[in-house]
């Protein structure tokens, strides 16, 4: 893109508001010059942290409101008491309206998809969004999706997830045929819920271009990066995202307590400072911060609730890399083109003589 990519912020969501997003954004536009930002939420709260950042305030245009979605807030009281006034949803209305392109929160998850959805709709084709996570494997990072957005998948569903995980891959890895998994019991073929089996013969016959699809894979095979691509349903997704960020927190607990367990292990961590240093930044959420709601007619990014300045801006770069790469586009023509594959297939079934014949 040539423009300037305009980023709505939620200033008010997350656990730390402001005194968090506004950091973050400075740190962002650092690091992507040119970035424009439309800071939503409470002026008096923000103006102040503007001062201090003269190129953000330069960069920015803040819209006033003192209405913001709690954290604990359930989707619904969110949409009844927030709806048109909140922080949240008047940053999702600028990208509706053509003011942003995209919008970025740090806010309640539930509230947040509830509010997209019903304010930016979903795409032709799409039932229902996904939320793609990206994930830290052994040979870099995978997509992984859906982490929460839903419970239960069809077959079709799965499918047009492995569609819009890999068009996402191709922005994030670079990849042009990134290759795609789907999260089951096991790798053989007999094995798994009978939606999983059908997506995963869906994919198989449809050979997309856009896609390499490898089959079934576990759930080690996550931290592997035994593919490029995870596709597994809601509630599947979001235990397994919330076991692994559980585990790194045990091993980093781990790691402390026997590293500062006697002399001789304070002499050997202070021998290997640095390899030790080289593994937190392995481990860090904030890498990997920032959540993409895809299937959306919009760019939404979801940023961790607790982050710091530096996971925000790294969900401003998430965003800013979704817009600049123009994931939307490729979304539509890759399902328009599984739509049309699924058609011609379904056409060609259902003319005279196209049925297989046993052999005498």
């Amino acid at each position: 893109m040539n423009e300037a990519v305009r980023i709505a912020i939620d200033a008010m969501g997350g656990d730390h508001g402001p005194s968090v997003v506004v950091p973050g954004a400075a740190l962002a536009l650092r690091e992507r010059p040119g970035t424009r930002f439309l800071l939503v939420g409470d002026e008096a709260q923000i103006a102040p942290l503007l001062a201090r950042e003269p190129a953000l305030s330069a960069a920015s245009e803040v819209v006033h409101t003192t209405v913001a979605v709690r954290m604990d807030d359930k989707p619904s009281q969110a949409l009844r008491s927030g709806r048109r006034t909140s922080s949240m949803w008047m940053a999702i209305d600028a990208v509706k309206t053509g003011r942003a392109d995209c919008v970025v929160s740090a806010g309640n998850t539930g509230a947040l998809m509830a509010m997209s959805k019903i304010c930016l709709r979903t795409m032709a084709h799409v039932d229902r969004p996904a939320i793609a996570a990206m994930w830290p494997t052994v040979k870099g990072v995978s997509i992984v999706l859906d982490v929460g957005a839903s419970i239960g998948a069809d077959a079709q569903h799965l499918v047009d997830l492995g569609i819009m995980g890999a068009a996402m891959a191709r922005i994030v890895r670079g990849i042009e045929r990134p290759s795609v998994g789907l999260l089951n019991v096991g790798v053989e073929e007999i094995k798994g819920l009978e939606e999983i089996k059908a997506a995963g013969r869906m994919l198989r016959e449809l050979a997309l271009p856009s896609l390499d699809y490898r089959g079934f894979v576990e759930g080690d095979d996550l931290g592997r990066g035994t593919v490029d691509v995870v596709v597994t349903e809601g509630f599947t997704g979001n235990i397994a995202l919330k076991t692994a960020e559980g585990t790194a927190v045990q091993i980093g607990r781990y790691l402390r307590e026997v590293m500062s367990a006697n002399l001789m292990s304070k002499v050997g961590y202070w021998f290997a400072r640095g390899a030790f240093a080289a593994l937190r930044e392995k481990m860090d959420p904030r890498g990997v911060n920032g959540g993409v709601f895809l299937g959306l007619d919009g760019v939404v990014i979801k940023s961790h609730g607790g982050t710091d300045a530096v996971g925000y801006a790294r969900a401003i770069g998430v965003g800013h890399e979704m817009v600049s790469h123009d994931l939307l586009a490729r979304i539509r023509d890759q399902l328009a083109l599984s739509q049309d594959s699924q058609s011609a297939a379904a056409a060609a079934a259902a003319l005279p003589g196209t049925a297989a014949v046993s052999a005498p």
